[in-house]
């Protein structure tokens, strides 16, 4: 089977795909892959150490705040779309898969043109502009949650399949994990995604030293690469020295191991992020970000609250006497833990890759008809 994936710009997007390039690798072993993506996103790193091939396109997202600018977007549009159908003519593949962002856009109408079968990947419950845009290019739409369905025109070609979350995260044992890292009190792990938040970062630097000096819990802290230095230096300002119990690092790469030993998981409502919290069913204080399309991380984590999944607090309500509070009558509430992590059963979808590879296996079937 040869697959094209279109996806880029964060995390979010690439590591979904590669999880899927990955699974059909282990079930073929005539596999090959081809990435498409852009030399401004994460996938730059992320591709290459899975050791696929990525090609380039020049193409950025509509600014909804600034309309003239996207005349150059659709200059960008109709160069990509070009690139995009001699990408696809040259690798020939059997199918493609699209895993969301603007990268995706392109590329799906691209296969519609070059009569390439091809399925895109919604990952939350409201689905994207990338996403409605692409449905009539595309044969099928997997969607990550049933109420996603009831959004969409195409509701013929929606298909139910979870979101793909990673063979190690999958595999992952608490109490292996936690052997591993050496944690022996409550583990509460915060990241704010593969960037960082700088509203996270802010709130958590101003309840460290209540952290430091208590010492009734182990402490993971993933600032984000761009954001370490900065945290860093307020940690210094406000005299905070931190022990063994505390560590703060710009990005957390064993993010199963830290993920499966956690007790408790503070962290933003990506679709990925939920998913996996589920699939582990980790108690979780969820922090969604204001700053996506249609608000659609708020919507991720209040339909987990409403299946008394997780705890959320929202930005505006977000201060570190807020966060510790929480966070603290959380850690101390065993009985509570245990009923969300059971909570977390009904929503943790464990299969996604193989249903997802179930519909390559049916688009790559019609195209060699």
């Amino acid at each position: 089977m040869r697959v094209i994936f279109a996806g880029g710009g964060t995390g979010g997007h690439i590591n979904p795909a590669i999880s899927i390039a990955d699974y059909a690798k282990s079930r073929d072993k005539n596999f090959e892959a081809l990435f498409i993506g852009t030399k401004s996103g994460m996938e730059t790193k992320l591709v290459p150490k899975a050791g696929y091939n990525l090609e380039f396109i020049d193409i950025a997202g509509f600014d909804r705040k600034h309309l003239l600018k996207n005349v150059s977007v659709a200059a960008k549009l109709i160069k990509a779309d070009s690139d995009c159908k001699k990408i696809i003519k040259s690798f020939k593949p059997d199918c493609i898969v699209c895993t969301g962002g603007y990268v995706s856009g392109p590329v799906a109408i691209a296969a519609k043109k070059t009569h390439t079968p091809a399925l895109i990947h919604e990952q939350n419950v409201y689905p994207g502009l990338t996403v409605r845009g692409a449905e009539k290019y595309v044969s099928y739409v997997a969607v990550s949650f049933e109420e996603t369905i009831n959004q969409m025109s195409a509701k013929e070609k929606c298909v139910v399949t979870g979101n793909p979350i990673r063979g190690e995260i999958l595999a992952a044992d608490y109490k292996e994990a936690r052997k591993k890292l050496g944690v022996k009190k409550p583990f509460v792990l915060v990241f704010g995604g593969s960037l960082g938040a700088d509203k996270i970062n802010d709130t958590v630097v101003g309840m460290l030293d209540k952290i430091v000096k208590e010492k009734k819990i182990e402490f993971l802290f993933g600032t984000g690469d761009r954001n370490y230095e900065k945290v860093s230096q307020a940690i210094a300002d406000k005299g905070i020295t931190l022990n063994d119990n505390v560590r703060v690092v710009p990005y957390i790469d064993n993010m199963a191991d830290c993920m499966a030993a956690a007790d408790l998981v503070i962290a933003r409502s990506g679709a990925i992020t939920v998913s996996e919290i589920a699939a582990l069913g980790k108690p979780s204080i969820l922090i969604p970000s204001p700053n996506v399309v249609r608000n659609h991380q708020e919507q991720n984590a209040r339909e987990f609250e409403r299946e008394g999944a997780a705890a959320v607090i929202t930005e505006p309500d977000l201060t570190s006497d807020v966060l510790y509070d929480k966070m603290t009558s959380m850690v101390g509430d065993k009985k509570a833990l245990k009923a969300m992590s059971e909570n977390l059963k009904k929503l943790a979808v464990t299969d996604a890759l193989e249903r997802i590879y179930d519909l390559m296996l049916k688009m790559t079937e019609e195209n060699r008809k």
